[in-house]
């Protein structure tokens, strides 16, 4: 695989906010997504690392390792049945519609997931960045079921809070470090305004329908699978005209160096070496 060195998210980013329409990733006859990666935010994407929008109906990857970051699994509430998740932690779970599942990998941690037989899975898989003094933790996971997940009003728009606090109202606790995200259906004619502090970056994708984001000191206009990242707002405001369905981030940037090698991420190539020779003598533990 290739190492990725990525040195400027160790400052401030020096453009205000940078846009993609990610890359088409297909594999099997099970799985595709449109695939969006750190490098093309300009550092704007900081503390994601990668967001993989996929539909999933067939086992695909297998069991595999993860380490120095989170792998989070966001399901949309159109999946159909179930989307079974398992690490070496000892979890074993179906995860349903709506639901969220975060699997701090930390030292490293081995994961499996799968549509179940039949089912239709359609969601988001998010790495987020762990910072340095985090990154040889203990790994840990936690489930949030859609049913316990809070919803937010707009005008002629709703938003489930997933993660994070909007709204004076407080969702699921992102471990480590803050990050908020909204699951945002819009109506045609309404609107969705987020208030959050002006050092967290926003970055925002377009999973259905024609949308208009305006924050602070800039405007775009996004269609299915474009995502635009940007820092320095305060305010982030989401409308359509015929409808649209929208996915939000919001966090505090790590600004911290690290290498990316697929499924791992750390801060020299050397300790990345160091994961791979674990999981390979099996000392990141079993799932079988």
């Amino acid at each position: 695989m290739t190492t990725q060195h990525i040195d400027k998210l160790a400052g401030v980013p020096c453009e205000t906010h940078a846009q993609s329409e990610g890359r088409l990733l297909s594999v099997g006859d099970g799985f595709e997504a449109q695939s969006y990666q750190h490098a093309d935010f300009r550092g704007l994407m900081d503390p994601l690392i990668m967001v993989d929008h996929f539909t999933m109906t067939q086992p695909t990857f297998g069991t595999h390792a993860h380490a120095g970051l989170s792998a989070v699994t966001v399901m949309f509430e159109d999946s159909e049945g179930a989307f079974h998740n398992r690490d070496s932690l000892g979890n074993d779970l179906d995860l349903a519609p709506g639901d969220l599942y975060w699997f701090k990998a930390a030292r490293g941690a081995l994961h499996n997931e799968e549509a179940r037989p039949d089912a239709r899975t359609h969601a988001l898989q998010v790495f987020v960045n762990l910072a340095a003094e985090h990154r040889h933790d203990e790994p840990s996971a936690f489930h949030v079921a859609a049913a316990d997940i809070p919803q937010l009003a707009g005008d002629q728009a709703t938003a489930r809070l997933v993660l994070g606090e909007a709204g004076g109202v407080q969702g699921a606790i992102a471990p480590d470090n803050p990050l908020t995200l909204l699951d945002i259906d819009i109506k045609a004619g309404g609107r969705f305004t987020h208030h959050g502090p002006t050092e967290h970056h926003a970055w925002i994708l377009a999973i259905k329908g024609a949308s208009r984001v305006t924050w602070n000191t800039g405007s775009a206009d996004l269609q299915p699978d474009k995502a635009i990242a940007f820092a320095d707002a305060s305010g982030i405001s989401l409308s359509s005209e015929e409808g649209a369905h929208v996915v939000l981030f919001r966090g505090q940037p790590l600004r911290q160096a690290f290498v990316q090698r697929g499924p791992y991420a750390m801060g020299t190539a050397e300790e990345l070496d160091a994961v791979e020779a674990a999981y390979r003598s099996g000392r990141l533990g079993s799932i079988d």
